[in-house]
C-alpha cells in the first residue's frame, strides 16, 4: 500500500492520494510530499525508492531487512533514520517490533514499515486533522514520526511499574513458581527493550553531535528527541534492576523458609533421637539386664526421657531456636 500526503504553496493545498501525487510533486518544484509505503512488493519499493527518490542502494538494501540495528546514516540528497517500532498488537511489556524507515531529503519525506505502523497512522491522523499545519516542513514532519515512535514505549514502561508493585506484594504474601517465572520473563523482555532503547539514545546522540544537513537548524527538536530517549532507558534500566531485585528477594525468601523448616526437622530430631537410643537399649531382648529387676524401672525411665526432652528444650530457647531468643554464647 502506498499512501501519500502533496502539499503545494498556491492555496495552501493539502491532498492526501496514492502514488499518483508522486507525479505531480515530481512536476512542481515548489511542492513536498510524505509517501509512506506498507505491505508493497520488494521490488515494487526497491524501484519507487531509487528511481523516484534517488535513495542510495545501501540505503534501500537495509530499509527492506527484516532486522537491523536502529541507525542514522547520511546521504547525498537525504538521511536515512532507521528505527524500531512497538507493533501494532503491543499493549504491554510482551511487545513485538518492527522495522521503520525514515528518509528525509529536501522536498520529501519518505517512510517504509515491515508490517502496519500505529505510529505512521498516528502522524497521518494529526496531518488530517490539522494538528500539523499542512506546509510544515518535511523534517518536522520526521521529528514528529520518531517523537510518536518514542512515546509508544511510554505506556509498556509505566505498566510494568504498576505489575512490578503489585508482584511484590504477591511475592511477600502469596509465594509461587509461577511468580518466578514471570519475574523471568518480564526480566527477558526489559532486556530485549532496553537493547532497542539504547540504540535509539545512540542514534539521536550521534545525531545531536554531528547533525546531518536535511536536519540543519532542528536543534530544539533534535535535543527533545534525545531527552526523551534517556528518559525512556534510564526507567528501562530502572525496572530492569527492580526485577532483578524481586528475582534475587524472591530466591532469598524461599531459602529462608526453606531454612526454617530444616531448623524444626532438626530440633525434632534432637528430641527424638535421645529418646529413641534409650528406648531402643531397653528394648532390647537380653536375659541378664539389671534395671529389669528393679520394681519402678520403667517409670524411672520415663523421667529419664522427659528429664533429656526437657534439657533439650531449654538448651534451645536458651540459644534462640524456640520462643524468645535469648544471649547466644
Amino acid at each position: 500500500m502506498i499512501r501519500a500526503f502533496l502539499y503545494q504553496p498556491d492555496g495552501h493545498k493539502l491532498t492526501e492520494g496514492g502514488s499518483e501525487l508522486i507525479d505531480v510533486w515530481e512536476s512542481r518544484a515548489d511542492s513536498s510530499i510524505w509517501v509512506a509505503l506498507q505491505d508493497e512488493e520488494p521490488e515494487e519499493e526497491t524501484r519507487l525508492m531509487s528511481e523516484r527518490f534517488g535513495i542510495h542502494s545501501l540505503a534501500i538494501k537495509d530499509a527492506l531487512r527484516d532486522r537491523h540495528p536502529p541507525k542514522i546514516e547520511p546521504f547525498k540528497n537525504n538521511t536515512f533514520i532507521l528505527l524500531k517500532g512497538l507493533d501494532a498488537e503491543t499493549e504491554s511489556i510482551d511487545f513485538g517490533t518492527i522495522q521503520l524507515s525514515v528518509f528525509v531529503g529536501e522536498r520529501f519525506l519518505l517512510t517504509r514499515s515491515s508490517r502496519r505502523s500505529i505510529s505512521s497512522e498516528r502522524l497521518g491522523e494529526e496531518f488530517r486533522s490539522g494538528k500539523i499545519p499542512p506546509d510544515a516542513s518535511v523534517a518536522t514532519l520526521a521529528f514528529r514520526l520518531c517523537r510518536i515512535v518514542a512515546d509508544r514505549f511510554v505506556p509498556v514502561l509505566h505498566s510494568v511499574e504498576v505489575r512490578l508493585e503489585e508482584l511484590e506484594n504477591e511475592m511477600l504474601e502469596r509465594p509461587s513458581d509461577e511468580l518466578l517465572a514471570e519475574l523471568v520473563r518480564q526480566k527477558g523482555d526489559l532486556k530485549k527493550i532496553l537493547r532497542v532503547l539504547q540504540y535509539h539514545a545512540q542514534v539521536f546522540t550521534s545525531a545531536s553531535s554531528q547533525t546531518p544537513e536535511q536536519l540543519e537548524g532542528y536543534h530544539h527538536e533534535l535535543t527533545d528527541l534525545r531527552e526523551q530517549m534517556d528518559r525512556q532507558l534510564s526507567l528501562a534500566r530502572l525496572y530492569y534492576e527492580l526485577t532483578d531485585d524481586l528475582m534475587t528477594g524472591y530466591l532469598s525468601l524461599s531459602s529462608h523458609r526453606l531454612n526454617q523448616i530444616m531448623q524444626t526437622l532438626t530440633i525434632v530430631t534432637m528430641i527424638f533421637v535421645p529418646v529413641t537410643f534409650m528406648a531402643g537399649i531397653y528394648g532390647m531382648n537380653f536375659e541378664f539386664m539389671p534395671e529389669l529387676s528393679i520394681r519402678n524401672a520403667y517409670f524411672f525411665l520415663l523421667g529419664g526421657m522427659v528429664l533429656v526432652i526437657g534439657g533439650i528444650l531449654g538448651l534451645l530457647h536458651h540459644r534462640g531456636w524456640i520462643g524468645k531468643p535469648g544471649p547466644r554464647r
